[in-house]
């Protein structure tokens, strides 16, 4: 009889401890680890989304938390289109906007990794001719081959944004390139830039970047919703971008290939790269390691500033921003080194950040230009993100 009792209150005792484990287990996968370690049900997170960008009157959003570098969490609010009203989906494609020049930077950084490409020899000596011996700059360029600072200035200098040049040529009061300051110095977000990290890359390969980013990442990791142009398989599924009013503002469709910013992806595409980048699929760790190493630290109080001596931040020392290559970065927060790009366009409004050593990453698309009314109160909810430089960012809502 004793023996019969001890082996039931060892069944029970295997019960409980595997009905526990479930539970357990349920739990965490029925719920969002933030940075601190607390969790967020999915139910509340999605709760809180939609509460939260109704309030901003946010037409459309895409959101994608990954925890342990794999995607945890998706799913999407609003509408992608209207009259008819189509429901946004966390796999609609949507324009990225400047996340474009990230994503463009590991591109690159796949070309280094296999010797096809320099980041440190100056664009001059990349290009068969003067730049502006090609019609692409014929009429913006002149000024620029003339600077003897501009054979100084490589890829590298270029897509962390201190090479000189404004974000584009077409701000400059007679719409041509120049360099304002000594490349590599000081930090200017620049797109023009970009643009010509492009050039050179499509001068050397003979193809179009749109193709070459196909094949090398789109392609590769299943992102059948993204490509640097519009294609007609993406018209089903595409949002509308709309006015801070909710009224309609344009269709994405993105071209021509632009490294700036024309790509168009969905969350969980990006969630896809984001996997693909933090397990090392794309690019080995060192080269990864080699994109996120600052090249600049950041002191501006803004990330475009209104002038070229604008005061220091509080605010950017606090976090340690800087920048890599084609990623902003922030080295020093309580939960590690984190990388992070944002995406502002007519009617689209994105962010997307990484911890490295958590792997965890969060993605907001929107179409919509009140997107960035909610970014601060979803980071800081959804995935506990108190070190994003909100006010560098524009974020203070």
């Amino acid at each position: 009889m004793a023996r019969a009792m001890l082996k039931t209150m060892q069944f029970r005792s295997i019960f409980i401890c595997a009905a526990g484990l479930l539970l357990i287990t349920s739990a965490k996968q029925d719920s969002i680890r933030r940075l601190d370690g607390s969790r967020i049900s999915k139910a509340e997170a999605a709760g809180f989304a939609r509460t939260t960008l109704e309030q901003a009157h946010v037409t459309g959003v895409e959101i994608a938390v990954l925890n342990d570098g794999h995607l945890v969490w998706s799913d999407a609010f609003g509408l992608r289109r209207r009259d008819p009203d189509l429901p946004m989906r966390p796999d609609t494609n949507t324009w990225a906007a400047s996340i474009t020049k990230g994503v463009f930077a590991t591109y690159v950084m796949q070309l280094v990794e296999k010797g096809e490409f320099s980041l440190d020899t100056p664009v001059a000596q990349q290009l068969a001719e003067p730049l502006d011996h090609y019609d692409a700059y014929r009429e913006t360029a002149a000024e620029l081959v003339h600077d003897p600072a501009w054979l100084t200035v490589t890829p590298r200098m270029l897509l962390a944004h201190t090479s000189g040049l404004l974000n584009f040529s077409t701000i400059e009061p007679d719409k041509k390139m120049r360099l304002h300051f000594k490349p590599g110095t000081q930090f200017w977000y620049s797109g023009e830039g970009i643009k010509l990290v492009q050039f050179v890359i499509e001068q050397q390969k003979k193809r179009p970047l749109n193709e070459l980013m196909q094949d090398a990442i789109f392609g590769p990791l299943g992102m059948k919703q993204s490509g640097m142009i519009y294609r007609a398989e993406f018209a089903e599924n595409v949002a509308d971008r709309f006015n801070a009013d909710g009224s309609f503002h344009s269709q994405t469709k993105r071209g021509p290939v632009n490294a700036a910013g024309s790509l168009a992806t969905s969350a969980e595409d990006l969630a896809k790269f984001a996997e693909a980048l933090l397990g090392g699929r794309i690019l080995k760790p060192q080269t990864r390691q080699e994109m996120l190493t600052p090249f600049i630290e950041i002191r501006t109080l803004h990330q475009i500033p209104q002038k070229l001596n604008e005061p220091e931040s509080e605010e950017a020392q606090k976090v340690g921003l800087a920048y890599g290559v084609g990623w902003g970065l922030l080295t020093k927060t309580q939960y590690g080194p984190a990388f992070f790009k944002e995406g502002h366009g007519d009617g689209a409004q994105n962010y997307m950040i990484c911890f490295e050593k958590k792997k965890t990453c969060m993605i907001i698309l929107t179409n919509s230009e009140n997107g960035e009314n909610a970014f601060k109160a979803l980071l800081e909810k959804i995935l506990g993100d108190t070190v994003t430089p909100w006010e560098w960012e524009g974020y203070r809502h």
